[in-house]
């Protein structure tokens, strides 16, 4: 049972007019729970299953949980999800609706993740959000689909928080002979540790998170996503929140569909038309989606000073 689905790649005739340049975005946002998150997770939990697992465990303030909660409603297994109390009530809404068993523990998302490791039994199986090779398996089949489309994008956008969707679409790339092409991967200011990882040659822990993109807070990038930094061209961009949250309000006026503010972040890079972009002419931004943000909120965020 395949839990994703083949999701659009289309021409965004907005930001090409924006740009001077043909951007293309895969639309990610359309997968059932919401996001991209679901490649991943959907091949972890079936490798889980098919290994004995009768339960999974996860801990996410929102898509990954949600992934998982659909994966074992799909599948038939029991999910327990663990969130801090930032999580939003929109998400834990939607981890019920799915039928998942919602715990709410610690105020940061490392203080969830713990708790929810101390859960796992001998039966149960654990997903990460982002720190998992299955989960790069499966993240990197959005590049299979592009390569079968007949597209090659000569760069890719994409946002970063911990490091899933970077590592699985670099992984994509070189699966499909593609490692030619470079990944600018963006984030906001307050949550971009994929950025302190670059400048400093190390991962590092930030102090804290600050963005409004909580979908983007892990306090440390995944050791792979800076691994492929040294082996792969992937040039780090920060955008502020208030770019991200207007690149929210466009893209609905756009494309008729709402994203959360961590996937605003990669579509302001063509929106402000990014002096990063200037060399290349065909690009592809992965539209990752987000279903924890209401459009009431992204416009709060907006007028609120909690949005520098």
């Amino acid at each position: 049972m395949k839990l994703h689905i083949e999701t659009p790649l289309i021409e965004s005739r907005a930001m090409s007019v924006i740009t001077g340049r043909s951007v293309w975005i895969k639309l990610d946002a359309l997968q059932p729970p919401g996001s991209f998150k679901i490649r991943g997770i959907g091949h972890a939990c079936e490798t889980y299953l098919a290994q004995g697992a009768r339960r999974f465990v996860s801990s996410s303030g929102g898509n990954a949980g949600l992934a998982v909660a659909y994966a074992g409603r799909r599948l038939g297994v029991p999910v327990t999800v663990v969130v801090p109390e930032t999580t939003t009530e929109r998400a834990k809404e939607l981890l019920q609706l799915e039928n998942a068993e919602v715990i709410v523990h610690g105020i940061s998302w490392q203080e969830a993740n713990a708790f929810a490791q101390s859960l796992v039994g001998a039966s149960d199986a654990f997903l990460h959000p982002f720190d998992d090779p299955l989960l790069w398996q499966g993240h990197a089949t959005l590049v299979d689909e592009v390569f079968r489309s007949g597209l090659k994008p000569d760069a890719v956008v994409l946002s970063v928080g911990g490091g899933g969707l970077l590592s699985g679409v670099v992984e994509g790339l070189h699966r499909n002979g593609w490692s030619d092409i470079p990944v600018f991967a963006v984030e906001t200011a307050g949550a971009a540790s994929f950025h302190a990882a670059v400048r400093a040659g190390h991962t590092v822990e930030l102090e804290r998170i600050t963005s409004i993109a909580t979908s983007l807070g892990a306090k440390r990038v995944c050791e792979k996503a800076f691994q492929w930094s040294k082996n792969h061209r992937i040039h780090s961009v920060v955008v502020s929140d208030q770019s991200a949250l207007s690149a929210c309000e466009r893209f609905l006026a756009d494309h008729r569909i709402l994203v959360e503010p961590a996937c605003g972040a990669s579509l302001a890079v063509a929106y402000e038309n990014a002096s990063e972009l200037e060399s290349f002419s065909n690009i592809l931004v992965v539209v990752c989606g987000g279903a924890t943000s209401t459009i009431d909120q992204i416009r709060e965020w907006k007028s609120s000073k909690h949005a520098p």
